[in-house]
């Protein structure tokens, strides 16, 4: 193959690849985790770090909890990896 072959031959892969993302994105379902909500219980966790106030959703999020979690939730150590600030 000469190099403008090649060269169309890669160009036309690349737009492929970009159209098949695009696509991919576009499909995507959306966002339905909750987010953590901006009320007076939760104030205090709006400016601290991620990790730092990870440490204290178990308190109120345990089994013992006001509002405990589910059985089937995913990791509880990770909280504001899905339940993003608002």
């Amino acid at each position: 193959m000469n190099s403008r072959v090649k060269i169309l031959v890669y160009n036309a892969l690349f737009l492929l690849f970009c159209v098949g993302l695009f696509l991919f994105l576009w499909y995507a379902p959306p966002e339905t985790t909750a987010r953590l909500p901006h009320d007076p219980d939760h104030e205090r966790f709006m400016t601290m770090k991620k990790k730092e106030a990870e440490k204290f959703c178990i308190e109120c999020h345990g089994a013992e909890g006001v509002s405990p979690l589910p059985e089937d939730h995913p990791p509880k150590y990770r909280c504001l990896f899905c339940h993003k600030r608002e």
